[in-house]
């Protein structure tokens, strides 16, 4: 088997926006108004992944623990952030409770994987923590968006099964623990959608970008298991802790439903 990555030169990665100005020219042509959208996502993307590239190169020479969780906590904290612009039923977003609960998702299965599992020596290895809590990070954040946001759309569509239940003497968690079942429910779903197909309907990318490194196939598939059921497991519980930390904001103090929970924002 041919091991090694094979280059790709400067001339050859001007040639891949050939590829977007494809996109963008249908874009055009339809009047999708995309254009200079994707325009933009592409210039950040060449200045974003290169400044990250050396950045990384840079991390990974000093390969210090404490550098490692300072990023890794900056990782979580940007992740909380871009959730709060895919939950448009959410008012005043709570930014600090998904930052808990992507932070605790992500250090504990993170350090489950790192540590016991993939075991590199030091434990705390920059070149493998780092790609494989941002690995984390990316499904998370995308779950913890979607259980938030279906959290309070069903709240909304249940608010008078959820009145009915607080008026015969249910705790708030009582009356709303079905709405929070569903909304955890709707953040694992793709992920589960995702285990079912895998090697099937794609191949998934680190398993892609090991065997485009020249890895064998069967060791790459070992990962890419790894990876796929850190990721379920990682989307289960950041799900269920923002869930749990936000369903009593639905609330006032005196256990009735908040106003805002009848108003959509959409």
């Amino acid at each position: 088997m041919n091991q090694g990555i094979i280059p790709i030169s400067n001339f050859q990665l001007a040639l891949s926006v050939l590829l977007v100005l494809i996109t963008g020219g249908i874009s055009s042509f339809l009047r999708l108004g995309l254009l200079k959208p994707l325009i933009w996502g592409t210039v950040r993307t060449f200045v974003q992944l290169t400044l990250v590239g050396y950045a990384l190169t840079y991390i990974f020479t000093i390969n210090s623990l404490w550098l490692v969780i300072a990023l890794v906590t900056m990782m979580c904290y940007v992740a909380s952030r871009t959730a709060v612009k895919r939950t448009p039923n959410v008012p005043d977003y709570p930014a600090l409770l998904s930052f808990a609960a992507l932070l605790a998702s992500t250090f504990l299965v993170g350090s489950i994987v790192t540590g016991l599992i993939i075991a590199p020596d030091p434990w705390y290895s920059a070149r493998i923590v780092i790609p494989i809590f941002g690995m984390i990070l990316g499904n998370s954040m995308n779950a913890v968006a979607i259980s938030l946001d279906r959290l309070y759309s069903e709240a909304r569509s249940r608010a008078a099964e959820i009145e009915a239940l607080l008026t015969f003497g249910a705790t708030p968690w009582e009356a709303i623990q079905t709405s929070a079942r569903e909304a955890i429910r709707a953040g694992m779903m793709p992920t589960i959608n995702s285990l079912m197909v895998v090697g099937l309907v794609s191949l998934p990318g680190m398993m892609t970008g090991q065997i485009l490194g020249g890895a064998d196939p069967r060791e790459s598939v070992r990962y890419q298991i790894v990876v796929m059921l850190m990721i379920g497991a990682a989307v289960g519980i950041g799900s269920l802790i923002l869930v749990l930390l936000s369903y009593k904001r639905l609330f006032n103090s005196d256990g009735a439903l908040q106003p805002f929970v009848l108003q959509s924002r959409r």
